[in-house]
């Protein structure tokens, strides 16, 4: 069996934003937004020009915390007392998240994503992430149905934060060096090989043009190389996610990072930049010498991640003990790795990144 769910549309274009109204009329012109209100200040001008031109009738609401099962049905709530038919999300991942999960309970209305970052592939990805009011990661909730337009305005990200890039580029990163393991002892599944390649393209885009979107970023410059990075940060990783079989190939740094969501000192880390680390864990876990992939910590290091957790208000040792012994990773999914999964691995593995240069 292969599955794969994306998008029906992905468009990326300089100052898509403008003509938005084009876009959103055809799939109905009730329309409720979601959004943040960092990212409704970076593009409220133009986008509410672009509704009211199209003659969208719309109505605004704020995402000021977490993607919590509170916030998804009190959204969702929202859109039926508006009786919109389409929803709107613009913004970066909790936004999107939010937005695809309320929407996936509402049969007779659409979802139409506008990513603001290129810092994950939430704006593609058949999945919603859902958190406690903490910041701790929940579950990774399944979708029913998935957006019909996925929409970034390069415009947009050459003006966010370059730690958002950055931070995309080794979320999508993990894609290949968590999927990639499986495939030593399962060689049939074609969904594997479909999620591997997807992969691996957006590792070559890195390797080939990684450095010249970081500069084009930090200097709020439109280039070639930005945009083969943001399709990278979104739609190639989307895609790896995308494919499924009978056998889930969940990602075992995923994993890591999940719990890593629960550490209060953590919290100021982008989910990008925690799964960066959870890799470097996972690839000490790979290797019997106890050393990382030098490869893969050139890249890490490239791209600004922490290889390194901060100082904890606790014990240290007590504390990265607790942490491994917290990490869940399905028993069926472990035994498909070439690599033992175990609290007492992990530890190791986490106390290790201390010793690294």
């Amino acid at each position: 069996m292969l599955a794969i769910k994306s998008p029906q549309a992905y468009i990326q274009q300089s100052g898509i934003r403008k003509k938005l109204g084009e876009y959103l009329a055809p799939y109905g012109k009730n329309i409720r937004i979601l959004t943040s209100e960092t990212a409704w200040h970076v593009v409220n001008s133009e986008l509410t020009q672009a509704l009211n031109n199209a003659d969208i009738k719309w109505q605004l609401e704020y995402l000021n915390g977490e993607c919590t099962d509170a916030a998804i049905n009190r959204f969702k709530n929202n859109v039926i007392e508006q009786d919109a038919t389409v929803i709107f999300a613009v913004g970066g991942g909790r936004v999107l998240d939010c937005a695809k999960a309320a929407g996936d309970a509402l049969d007779n209305v659409v979802v139409i994503n506008f990513a603001t970052v290129a810092a994950t592939c939430a704006a593609w990805s058949p999945i919603a992430i859902i958190y406690n009011e903490q910041g701790g990661h929940l579950r990774s909730q399944p979708l029913r149905k998935m957006p019909v337009l996925v929409l970034v305005d390069s415009e947009v990200i050459a003006q966010s934060d370059v730690r958002y890039l950055k931070a995309g580029i080794v979320d999508a990163l993990a894609k290949w060096y968590e999927f990639r393991p499986y495939q030593r002892h399962n060689p049939e599944s074609l969904a594997l090989d479909l999620k591997v390649m997807a992969a691996q393209r957006a590792v070559e885009a890195y390797r080939q043009w990684g450095q010249q979107a970081i500069e084009a970023n930090q200097q709020k410059q439109i280039t070639p190389a930005l945009e083969k990075v943001i399709d990278a940060n979104i739609v190639l990783a989307g895609l790896a996610n995308s494919m499924r079989d009978d056998l889930p190939t969940p990602g075992f740094a995923h994993a890591i990072h999940n719990q890593l969501t629960h550490l209060p000192e953590l919290h100021h880390w982008l989910h990008g930049e925690k799964v960066g680390f959870s890799l470097l864990v996972q690839s000490i876990m790979e290797h019997a010498e106890g050393q990382p992939d030098a490869d893969l910590v050139a890249l890490l290091t490239c791209f600004d991640t922490p290889l390194r957790l901060p100082a904890f208000h606790q014990n240290r040792q007590q504390v990265i003990r607790q942490l491994a012994q917290a990490i869940r990773f399905p028993a069926a999914s472990a035994a498909r790795l070439p690599f033992t999964v175990s609290p007492e691995a992990l530890e190791q593995a986490l106390l290790a990144t201390d010793t690294l240069s």
